[in-house]
Order: C-alpha cells, then structure tokens, then sequence
C-alpha cells in the first residue's frame, strides 16, 4: 500500500457540505450566511502527548476531540477538518482502527474531513480544524468581568492522575474512567453552543485549569479567587483528593470548560448544563485585582509545585 492507496482506501469520505473536498489541490468551503469563521490547528507527538503503544482507535477519537475542544470553548458548531499524519511505516490495520476512531468522532458531531497530507516519519499527528459561530456571539478569553463566577464542566484530575499512574508516579488505585479521560476525552461542543450568549468568557483545559484560567485573568486584565475545594472531580478519588491536588487544579488533559458568567444568569448556565447533557460546578470568582488566589476551605492561600502542562519540560 503507497500513501495514496492509504489516502482512498482510509480518508476519503463524501463531504456533501464542501463545495470540494479530499482529491484536489485545495478544498473548497462555503461559511454559513451570518457567520464568523473559526480555524484551529493542534498536534500530537508521540511519546510526548500519546504513549507509542496507545490504543490506534482510541488515539483517533482523541485526535479529532482535542480540536473540537477549541470549538466548544468558542461556542462554535465544528464543520470541516483538514487531517495531516507522519507514520513511521504503512501499517494497514493501525490505520484502519486510528481512521475508525476519528472518523466515529466526526461522524458524532458532523465533521467532515477535506483534505491534510501524509509521510513518512516519527509518528506525528496534526489536524486543522473548521467552526464558526453567528456573526459577533463567539466565546472569547478576553471577556471575563470582576463580579463573575468562574464554572467548569465536568470531572478534572482524571487523565493526569491516569498519566502520573502510567508513568510510575502514583501508586493509588484508581478507578477505569481515568484511563478512559486520557484516552478517550469528550469535547464540550454541546456545552460551548449552549452558553452562546450567556457565558462572558470561556476555553478549554487542557493544560491544566490553573495554568489555563491564567490566560482568560491576561487576556481580560482581571484576576481570580478559586475554591480548590469545590474544584469536581470523580467520587472515587475524594478519599485521596489531598494527595491529588495537583492533577485536579493543574494536571492537564481534561478537555473541559472553564467559563465566567454573571452572577445574575446562574438559573440559564444550570438550563444550558442539562439540555447539554453536562454536569458544571461553579469554582471561584473573577475579582479585579490581577492575580490567581488558589484558597483551601480555611480561606488560605495554597501554592502549588507547578500551574500546568509545559510543553517544552
């Protein structure tokens, strides 16, 4: 099999909302009317984001979800994705089940997949991603105010916890939705929609909420009082929560949202929760004094080892 068997026989799809999709030079797209276009690219390296041996299914589904995570903290409908691979060799069934994988994610949330490239290489995967969102309503960082509250979606700590176990870091026993965070995360696209028009700023953790919250306090010129005892996480790991701490305020790989919205609209963020399906928890408040107080239940300010994911550690 030569890379463009690889091409027909695993990535060529119909795309019936492009004007042209896979088999040209270039795809051909056309916005909605009324529409602001959203692009977004992210990659992943093996053995610094994926362990080599990660399931290829898997690995898939992830590959596309931590793009469509950039939609959903944009509040943006996902709809067309451009998917690049470097692959130390033609594997055929690894293909098979990597394509299985995010095209089962793409088909979820009507992704259609126009074009990218393939090499030979050390295994390396990037995708371009394709939302948009009505004219002017997009979720931004900059646009936190003092007096909201601060929320996130979801359970945080999983995957990190899941990540330090498999590096030999952590010895707790941990339950079997850890692994599947790390490896299997689910994007908050119906989330992010649903706060359009409600939430005042808004992203996505993925390099741990404390580091991340730090770009919505820069972006906005604010600051934050957090209540790390609130931060949420799975029932199963209150019991070690205190030596955990870290992988739930700044572990990374969680694919949640963080997001400030006015006291005032509490009753529409639990409305937007349900009809998305998604449980959220409010965590703290942006306050006007620059700076992130991380508080424990005595009002103390903690000091954490580290806020987040360095890519270059």
């Amino acid at each position: 099999m030569n890379e463009f068997e690889l091409i027909r026989r695993h990535f060529t799809q119909t795309a019936p909302d492009a004007v042209l999709g896979v088999g040209d030079d270039a795809a051909i797209v056309r916005p909605s009317p009324g529409h602001d276009l959203h692009v977004s690219v992210d990659m992943l390296v093996a053995g610094r984001h994926f362990f080599p041996d990660v399931d290829p299914e898997a690995l898939g589904h992830k590959t596309l979800a931590v793009n469509l995570s950039d939609m959903a903290a944009m509040g943006a409908t996902p709809r067309w994705a451009l998917l690049s691979l470097a692959l130390p060799e033609l594997d055929d069934a690894w293909v098979e089940a990597f394509a299985r994988g995010f095209f089962g994610l793409a088909a979820q949330h009507g992704v259609s997949v126009i074009g990218g490239d393939t090499t030979r290489g050390p295994l390396t995967l990037s995708v371009t991603i394709f939302g948009e969102t009505p004219h002017g309503q997009a979720l931004r960082r900059d646009a936190a105010q003092a007096g909201d509250d601060i929320w996130v979606s979801g359970e945080l700590g999983l995957a990190a916890a899941a990540l330090q176990q498999r590096l030999g870091r952590l010895s707790l026993d941990l339950p079997p939705e850890c692994r599947r965070q790390l490896e299997w995360p689910q994007p908050r696209v119906a989330l992010g929609r649903a706060l359009l028009g409600i939430a005042h700023a808004a992203l996505d953790i993925s390099d741990g909420f404390a580091a991340d919250l730090h770009h919505i306090l820069d972006r906005s010129a604010c600051g934050a009082e957090v209540w790390l005892d609130a931060l949420p996480t799975h029932p199963a790991l209150h019991g070690v929560r205190a030596q955990l701490l870290s992988c739930i305020a700044a572990g990374g790989d969680d694919y949640e949202l963080c997001f400030t919205v006015s006291p005032a609209r509490t009753a529409e963020v639990e409305v937007a929760a349900r009809q998305a399906g998604v449980a959220v928890t409010k965590v703290g408040r942006i306050v006007a004094e620059p700076g992130l107080r991380l508080l424990d239940g005595h009002g103390t300010v903690v000091t954490l080892e580290r806020l987040g994911y360095d890519h270059f550690a």
